[in-house]
C-alpha cells in the first residue's frame, strides 16, 4: 500500500513539474511583432480588361511593408495614370511595370500587340468560330481546305497552317469573359508573326479556313499530316473495261472455177 502511494505521489509531482515548465516557456516566448507598414503599393480598384488606359478612378493604394518589394511596383497613383495595361487585372492586383505598355501608347487593341507581332482579322461564322467559343484570350489552330495541289491531280486537301495562335479580339471585344459565354461574331482577330500573316491571308483568300479551339495550357506542336480528299472519300472508280471484242473475220476471197482435164475427162474445181 505504501509503495502504491509513493508511485502516485511521484507521478503527480512529475506532472506538475512538466506543466510548470510548459507554462514558463509559453510566458517567456517572444511575441512576434507585425512588420512596420511605412509604404504603399498601387493596385487596381476593380477588374480591368487589357487595353485599358489607367485613370485615377481605376486605381488605389494599399499599405505595404517597407521591408519587402515587388519588382516593377508603383507607390504613387500619378506614376500609373495614362499608361495602358497589356493584360487583364483583377481587383486589388498590383499594377506592375511589366503589365504596362510604353508611355504614349494608344489604348485598346494596339497596346496588346507585342513588338514584332501583327494583329490580323479573318472572317468567321458560327461554324468556323467553334460555335462562338473562340473568345479573346483563346488559343486556336488554323486549318485550310483547298486545292488543287500541285501533283495531286486536282485532289483537294486540308492542312494545318498555324498552331497555338492567340485570339486578341472577337468582333470588337478585347476583354476576356470570365464565364466563357459564347458569342457569335463575324470577325476574329489573331496575333501572328509577319510571315504567319502572309500565310493566313493567302489561306483565307484562296481556300476555306477553319479554327480549332485548344486548351490554353496545351503548348505541344502537333504537326498533323495533310489529309487529301481521296483519303476521306476514296479514289474515284476507274471506268471498267467492256467485254473483249471478237476478232474481225478474215476477208473472204472470191471463188474461182478452174477446168481440169484428166485424159478425156473434164472436171471443174472451185478454189
Amino acid at each position: 500500500m505504501n509503495r502504491t502511494r509513493i508511485i502516485i505521489s511521484a507521478a503527480a509531482l512529475l506532472a506538475g513539474l512538466l506543466a510548470s515548465i510548459f507554462v514558463f516557456r509559453q510566458m517567456t516566448r517572444p511575441v512576434p511583432q507585425a512588420p512596420t507598414v511605412t509604404g504603399h503599393i498601387v493596385v487596381a480598384a476593380g477588374p480591368l480588361p487589357w487595353g485599358t488606359r489607367l485613370e485615377p478612378a481605376n486605381l488605389r493604394v494599399l499599405p505595404w511593408a517597407s521591408e519587402t518589394s515587388v519588382p516593377g511596383m508603383f507607390t504613387r497613383i500619378e506614376d500609373c495614370v495614362n499608361r495602358v495595361i497589356t493584360a487583364s487585372v483583377i481587383e486589388n492586383e498590383p499594377i506592375l511595370e511589366g503589365k504596362l505598355a510604353p508611355k504614349d501608347t494608344l489604348a485598346g487593341l494596339p497596346a496588346t500587340i507585342p513588338e514584332g507581332m501583327r494583329a490580323l482579322s479573318v472572317a468567321v461564322n458560327e461554324v468556323v468560330g467553334v460555335a462562338g467559343f473562340v473568345l479573346p484570350g483563346s488559343v486556336v489552330d488554323v486549318l485550310v481546305t483547298g486545292g488543287p495541289a500541285s501533283g495531286s491531280g486536282g485532289n483537294s486537301l486540308t492542312r494545318t497552317i498555324l498552331e497555338r495562335v492567340r485570339v486578341l479580339a472577337a468582333g470588337q471585344r478585347v476583354a476576356q469573359d470570365e464565364k466563357g459565354t459564347p458569342q457569335t461574331v463575324p470577325v476574329i482577330t489573331l496575333l501572328v508573326t509577319p510571315e504567319e500573316a502572309n500565310r493566313l491571308t493567302m489561306a483565307s483568300t484562296e481556300g476555306r479556313i477553319q479554327l480549332a479551339l485548344r486548351n490554353t495550357i496545351d503548348t505541344k506542336q502537333a504537326n498533323p499530316p495533310v489529309v487529301y480528299r481521296a483519303t476521306v472519300f476514296g479514289a474515284p472508280p476507274r471506268p471498267s473495261a467492256g467485254p473483249a471484242a471478237a476478232p474481225a473475220p478474215a476477208p473472204q476471197r472470191p471463188a474461182v472455177d478452174v477446168e481440169v482435164y484428166r485424159g478425156d475427162k473434164r472436171e471443174v474445181v472451185t478454189f
